[in-house]
């Protein structure tokens, strides 16, 4: 059912980062994004795939992870994302890309989440480190990562308290709290 795929599909930041994810898989879970809609359907994203042990500890340095846990630096060796997808806009095709990105990124994320396996959307990129470890052609905007592999942490959806605080945070024994607003706090009419 949709809604139980999108009640487990949380952003998940540390991974079983032995249990490999699959150039297949990535290419199926591209597929996904590449089925799904686009703004008046030109199509302009582009992907970069890694499952590779070694490409993965390149794009890793270039990435900022879970802005509220102050105190965390992001998964140690061991607890990191298996693979990656990095997303692309193709300035060639279009100078802005819309709603491309998050559609896309949402449909890859349900895909990997139907296979059992998490995932985060990072924005926070060092993008120029990003481009000149991978040689990015300067054509393609960098728009996402999306890290994924199989989750080694538990998410849980909470209503938000009465002070009103919506960030995310981790209790003692691990488990990442995020916080949601009610169904009638946000519908207006």
């Amino acid at each position: 059912m949709l809604r139980d795929l999108v009640i487990k599909n949380r952003s998940y930041r540390r991974f079983y980062e032995e249990v490999p994810v699959s150039c297949d898989t990535l290419r199926e879970l591209v597929d996904l994004a590449r089925l799904s809609a686009s703004t008046a359907n030109q199509q302009p994203l582009k992907y970069i795939l890694s499952c590779d042990p070694i490409k993965n500890e390149r794009i890793f340095p270039c990435l900022a992870w879970a802005g509220y846990l102050k105190d965390w630096p992001g998964p140690p060796a061991g607890e990191r994302p298996s693979a990656y997808i990095i997303m692309l806009g193709d300035t060639a095709i279009k100078s802005s890309f819309g709603i491309d990105p998050g559609i896309a990124a949402q449909s890859i994320l349900l895909g990997a989440t139907e296979k059992g396996l998490g995932g985060c959307i990072i924005a926070s990129i060092q993008r120029d480190q990003l481009r000149q470890a991978l040689q990015i052609d300067p054509r393609y905007e960098i728009l996402y990562v999306l890290a994924l592999g199989k989750p080694k942490e538990t998410v849980v959806i909470e209503e938000v308290g009465p002070d009103g605080d919506i960030k995310y945070w981790r209790s003692a024994d691990g488990i990442h709290h995020v916080p949601k607003r009610a169904l009638d706090e946000i519908i207006v009419d």
